[in-house]
Order: C-alpha cells, then structure tokens, then sequence
C-alpha cells in the first residue's frame, strides 16, 4: 500500500538546501532581483507572530473609517451619495493624534473599544509604491506601479511588497531573515499564499481544525505498525541521486515533521474565549492554536496568513461591506482576547490587507477599483491611534489619480510592512533587503508598533 497523507488540508512546505539557495540567490541578484538577505549575529531570543488578514477583492477603505470634522464629513456625504453612512450608522467618535474626529464603520462593533484601549491602530491611505508620488506626476505616467486596478496584479503587488515581483512575499522575507525552517514557521490557514514565500522559506498549508496522519499506519499489534513506519522512514533515504525525488522525499519529510507536531495541540489547555463560527473566525481560531502550540516550544517567529473574500463590491455595498467588516469585527476581537487568556497579546500582531481601495465616488449601489486604502493593525504591542493623512475629498484633487475619488496612497506598503517588520526584530539592513525601495520615502518607521 502506498502511504500517503490523510486530511483535509496539505502541507505544502519544501526546504530547498542552502547550496541551491546560494545558487538561487546568486542567480536573481545578478537579474537585479534579489540578493542575499543580511547574516544575523544571532537567531531570535524571543516569540513573535504576525497575522495578515487579507480582504479579497478590494476592501473600500472611505467606509472603513470616516471624518467627521464638519468640512471633510460634509464633501464625504455629498460625493458619496448613496453611499454615505449616516450618524446612525458610525460607531462612537474617536480621535486621532491632533485631535480630527472620525468614526468606525458600525460592522467593526468590536473593535471600537479596542480603539480606545489603544490596542488598534488605523494606518490611512496605504498602497504599493515605487516612490512617494505627486498627482501631476502620476498624470504625466511618471512613477506609477504596473497594471493598478487590476485584482490578480494587485493582490500580489499587496502580498511582495516590491514594485517589481520576483516570486517572493514579504512574510517570506522577513521569515528568511531569522532561519525559520520549522514546519509551523509559515502557515497559510485558508489556501496557498504568494506573501508566506520567500528565498529558503516556503508555507504549510493547514485547514482549520486540522491534525495531519498518515494512512496506513493504524495495524496491531504496535510492532507491526513500527515496522511500517521504518519502512516508509527508509523510503525517503533511497533517492539514486535524482534532484526530483531528493525533492519529493524532503517534502513527505517535512509532512511527517509538521504530523508530528500537530499532534501535540491536543494536549494545549482549551481556551474560554469564544470564536465566531464564520469562515474567518474558523481560521483565526485556528492560528490561535498554531500559535499557542510553537509559542510553548521557547523562541522563535511564525507569520500566518488568513482570507475573507467578497469586497468587490460593484453593487450592494452598503449591505455587503457591513456584513462582511461584522464577520471580520467579531473574529478579531475574538482573537485578540485569545491572545489575551493566553498571555501572548504583546508577542501577536494582526493586520489587514487588500489589493485596493475604491473610489469614492459611487457607481450606483457599490464603488469601483480604487488604490490606495487604510488598513487595520491589532495587538498588545500596538501603538492605538489613526496613523497617515486621510485624503482631501475633491473628486480631481491633490490626492486623487483621476476624477472619481481613486486615492494615490501617501504611504507605501513598504512603510507599512518595515514598521511591522521592525517589531518583529528585522534590523535597518535586512528591512532594506526585504523591501529595496524602502529608502526612497523619507520615513521607514510609521510609529504604530511598540
């Protein structure tokens, strides 16, 4: 019988070795693609895990948090139109460092009161940038990454961070910087991702719920069962010197590592806060025991990445974006008080993600395909607050690409990722390498993480 794995998720993982890295490596920087990262002086001393929340289809950020200072509030309602969220439909007021007023989209219910414990922070007008980038430039086709507004373009622009992707995401990267090889080091908890690839490191796929087990194994007596598994453990030596079964053999290897591992979040303390039992709450629910189960195994960094579709949202945006901020609200709360009871709320960071934002004037009941957008960041290291300048709304103005509201972003998604990047220990010179263009903005620390 061949022996394979059962369940309902696949590991994914493959690590290539360090020769064919050096190989690999050499061959992108002499392409101008890539370099080797920085040696570190010494492996992490502590726990930290990172946690993308990425929003398909293009969140539309002009809901996601509103002004509410009398002229800003007034130019939203009469651009916006239909779709303007009323008084009745913000959440209580907050406040941003200078003193703005605005308000949350009533879908994000939770996370209001972790808002004001300052354990949320909102980074306005974010977008992948070659560099900052004026209006007139922008119209003159000066500076400009290639092919906005596309969701497959867009989508892995987000996930690598660079103007130029190389088949690499910025987790990938930044886990490339620390030596992560362990099985539980990338983790996609929905499917497999561009942002959890790097140069030597490469994800695990694992479906919420999920504990990995090779079929075959269950025979009796146990020493019938032990023999089959030193053959299979024998199997995976025998490889005649062919790069595709060395390949093949290393990936079943690390299967059987990450099996092995799984294992042991059986034996975790359950936890008394409660999950949704929405798709997304299914994930971080998940990634909650992923990082219980390797945060117990002493120093080391994890960078997981979670999905919730549906926010291209041409039409029926006002019940659609609602619906879905409420699933993404109740999730991440739920997650953070998680972290919370576990005592990890300081060690793990979540954030969101998405290709773009929308414009802001309406196309009927939704918006189309914008750029820049503001995201959400959520932990105990967290610096709270409203971080970035909302765009001036005037359809043609200083901040907008054309004549409908499509905001060129004022920070980068190189600003956003080094800052977060910081946190999680990366030092100056690895962030320059995880993100080449990162000197050409004046600012590489955002101030939003601890």
């Amino acid at each position: 019988m061949k022996p394979d794995f059962h369940a309902t998720s696949h590991p994914t993982h493959h690590r290539a070795s360090r020769r064919d890295f050096l190989k690999l490596s050499a061959s992108l920087a002499a392409l101008g693609l890539a370099g080797m990262h920085p040696a570190r002086a010494a492996q992490a001393a502590d726990y930290k895990a990172l946690v993308c929340v990425f929003l398909m289809g293009g969140n539309d950020g002009n809901n996601l948090i509103v002004p509410l200072a009398a002229g800003r509030y007034t130019a939203y309602q009469s651009i916006r139109a239909g779709l303007a969220l009323a008084g009745n439909e913000l959440l209580a007021p907050i406040a941003d460092a200078q003193g703005e007023i605005h308000a949350l989209h009533h879908g994000l219910a939770e996370l209001n009161p972790l808002y004001i414990d300052g354990d949320l922070a909102v980074v306005l007008n974010t977008g992948l940038l070659h560099r900052p980038l004026t209006r007139a430039e922008y119209l003159q086709g000066l500076g400009r990454p290639t092919n906005l507004f596309s969701h497959s373009d867009q989508a892995v622009q987000a996930q690598t961070g660079v103007p130029t992707p190389d088949g690499t995401g910025w987790g990938g990267r930044l886990l490339d910087c620390f030596g992560t090889a362990d099985s539980l080091g990338a983790v996609s908890v929905a499917s497999p991702a561009l942002f959890l690839q790097g140069y030597e490191t490469a994800g695990n796929v694992i479906a919420p719920g999920t504990t990995l087990s090779l079929s075959g194994m269950s025979l009796w007596p146990q020493s019938a069962a032990t023999a089959r598994r030193q053959a299979v453990d024998t199997i995976l030596t025998q490889d005649g010197g062919s790069p595709l079964r060395q390949a093949a053999n290393q990936a079943f290897a690390d299967g059987l590592q990450l099996a092995a591992t799984l294992q042991g979040a059986g034996n975790l303390p359950p936890l008394a806060t409660p999950f949704p039992g929405t798709s997304i709450g299914n994930q971080l629910r998940e990634v909650a025991r992923l990082v219980r189960l390797r945060a117990q195994m002493g120093p080391g960094r994890q960078v997981f990445f979670c999905t919730l579709g549906g926010f291209d949202t041409h039409g029926g945006q006002a019940w659609q974006q609602g619906y879905l901020l409420s699933q993404l609200s109740q999730a991440l709360a739920a997650f953070h008080q998680a972290m919370r009871e576990a005592g990890l709320a300081q060690q793990v960071t979540a954030f969101t993600q998405s290709e773009f934002g929308r414009t802001l004037q309406p196309s009927g009941s939704g918006s189309d395909h914008g750029w820049g957008n503001h995201q959400l960041v959520l932990g105990g290291a967290v610096r709270g607050g409203i971080h970035g300048q909302m765009p001036e709304f005037a359809l043609g103005g200083p901040d907008d690409a054309g004549s409908r509201g499509v905001w060129i972003p004022t920070i980068a998604t190189a600003q956003f990722g080094a800052t977060l990047g910081r946190w999680f220990g990366a030092s100056s010179e690895e962030l320059a390498w995880i993100f080449p263009n990162l000197g050409q903005f004046p600012v590489d620390d955002l101030g939003f993480m601890a």
